[in-house]
């Protein structure tokens, strides 16, 4: 269960980015690109975390949880209203999937079923891009920094909690 609670926390960043995003064409290419984007990247960082477990194993729990609450501390202190990104839509996907895999480096360090997670954080970044991408002029601004201090938050005790 905690795999797929991880995997929606994971996918709330696309959502609060996506909602600042100005007018984009093609929503239903873009949530897939940015989906996939969110399995390949925890994919190689599950075996990333699973092999530095091995070589780590006395650390890795204190190590997977430090990194986890780095990230969430991260987006606790980058949340603000924010102005769309000059990127084009497609490199935007890659900068947003890149967290993910430091995310998963601490789950597989930590041993978590992989599969499961990615399937979650896939599917879950599909559904919420594609809504982010569809009900974003219909959205206050401030759902969008209110999202990513909610993903921070959780992210920062999943961490916090892994430790002890």
């Amino acid at each position: 269960m905690q795999e797929i609670i991880a995997g929606v926390i994971t996918a709330l960043d696309v959502l609060a980015l996506f909602l600042i995003l100005p007018k984009v064409r093609f929503r239903f290419a873009l949530s897939c690109w940015t989906a996939g984007l969110h399995v390949l990247f925890p994919l190689i960082g599950f075996y990333v975390g699973e092999w530095a477990a091995q070589y780590l194993i006395t650390i890795a729990k204190m190590l997977s949880g430090a990194l986890l609450s780095l990230i969430g501390l991260q987006l606790l202190l980058s949340a603000r209203v924010k102005e769309p990104p000059n990127l084009s839509p497609i490199l935007l996907a890659v900068t947003a999937s890149l967290d993910t895999f430091s995310v998963s480096v601490s789950f597989g360090m930590l041993q978590l079923q992989k599969s499961l997670f990615i399937m979650s954080t896939g599917i879950t970044t599909f559904i919420f891009s594609y809504i982010a991408l569809s009900i974003k002029r219909k959205t206050p601004a401030n759902l969008g920094i209110m999202l990513q201090i909610i993903a921070g938050v959780a992210l920062l005790l999943m961490g916090i909690l892994s430790i002890f």
